[in-house]
């Protein structure tokens, strides 16, 4: 009984002061073997984990950034957006480790070989040397002829 009265009263009790014990106020919060109920190297190796876990994390975060930057920076070249030099510096700083997803890669090369062929059509059209404005108006001679023709044909036009 007196547990659940403790249970129901005490987090209350603990809310209106704050909720500090008397245990962090002589440790000045920080925690301690004695408040793990762990001995000096048990603790100590638990802290270490608990480094080594952060690291790892970080790690991990860093390298999912780097990954949606690279992303960004295929898109914007996809695209053909300004860069940003915030994804650049962040791809950079990954290094090679970076996965591109295999049908954004699919796209991009798709596109590239797009591009080179209409490259290449429009650089053997500027190569050719064709005098527009002469297919310009035998175009326009041949359309006259086709409306006169027509004009003879047809009472209506």
């Amino acid at each position: 009984m007196a547990f659940l009265l403790q249970q129901m009263v005490g987090d209350k009790l603990k809310n209106m002061t704050g909720g500090k014990d008397a245990g962090d106020e002589k440790n000045g919060g920080k925690e301690t073997a004695a408040s793990k109920g762990m001995n000096r190297e048990e603790f100590e190796e638990y802290q270490k984990q608990l480094i080594e876990e952060k690291i790892a994390r970080d790690k991990e975060f860093a390298t999912r950034k780097a990954e949606r930057a690279n992303l960004r920076v295929q898109l914007r070249d996809k695209y053909r957006l300004p860069e940003s030099a915030q994804d650049d510096a962040t791809v950079q700083m990954a290094g090679d480790d970076l996965d591109l997803p295999e049908e954004l890669a699919k796209m991009v090369e798709e596109d590239e070989e797009e591009e080179e062929i209409n490259d290449s059509f429009m650089s053997k059209l500027q190569n050719m040397e064709v005098d527009f404005d002469a297919i310009k108006t035998k175009a326009q001679n041949t359309m006259t002829e086709v409306k006169q023709a027509a004009e003879e044909k047809c009472v209506t036009m």
